[in-house]
């Protein structure tokens, strides 16, 4: 079981990507929050019309706010939800781009990845031809800030 945050998936779709998570993980469970900002928030944004078609990105409320409020202490709204659902869900994988999110994700010993994570993923097994034509796309397009140092690691493991 997948649970997201808004920003691996609005990153991937923007890219024409959001695919990849369907292929990977048949669904995925966002919280209440992720799916405000994504389809109502995020109305017209690029991206966002791909996110509000895609039947198999399945709302879920996290049940419990305790924990919300107090991870909204370090996180925002939809990252403290993604997390509380995730343990709640028992999730095998959160998605996760933000590095203090990722942070307290591994805190809670949630496994993590990101939209680098599953485009990496993606060139391993052979679906997209280029891990470097992918970056370059996710740089320009959804504006995505990646290292130089980590741009240089993540070629390096494609063996690009």
């Amino acid at each position: 079981m997948v649970v997201s945050k808004t920003s691996t998936l609005m990153n991937l779709a923007i890219m024409g990507r959001l695919e990849l998570l369907r292929d990977f993980y048949g669904t995925v469970r966002v919280p209440a929050a992720v799916r405000r900002e994504l389809v109502i928030h995020g109305k017209g944004k690029p991206g966002s019309e791909a996110i509000a078609k895609a039947a198999w990105i399945q709302t879920h409320v996290a049940q419990n706010q305790y924990l919300v409020t107090v991870l909204r202490e370090h996180l925002d709204l939809g990252e403290s939800e993604a997390i509380a659902l995730a343990l709640e869900l028992n999730a095998t994988l959160i998605l996760l781009d933000e590095s203090e999110g990722r942070r307290i994700a591994d805190l809670y010993g949630l496994t993590n990845t990101g939209a680098l994570g599953i485009l990496l993923k993606s060139k391993k097994r052979g679906v997209i031809p280029s891990l470097k034509d992918e970056m370059d796309k996710l740089r320009h397009e959804a504006h995505f800030w990646i290292s130089e140092p980590l741009y240089e690691k993540l070629l390096q493991a494609a063996g690009e």
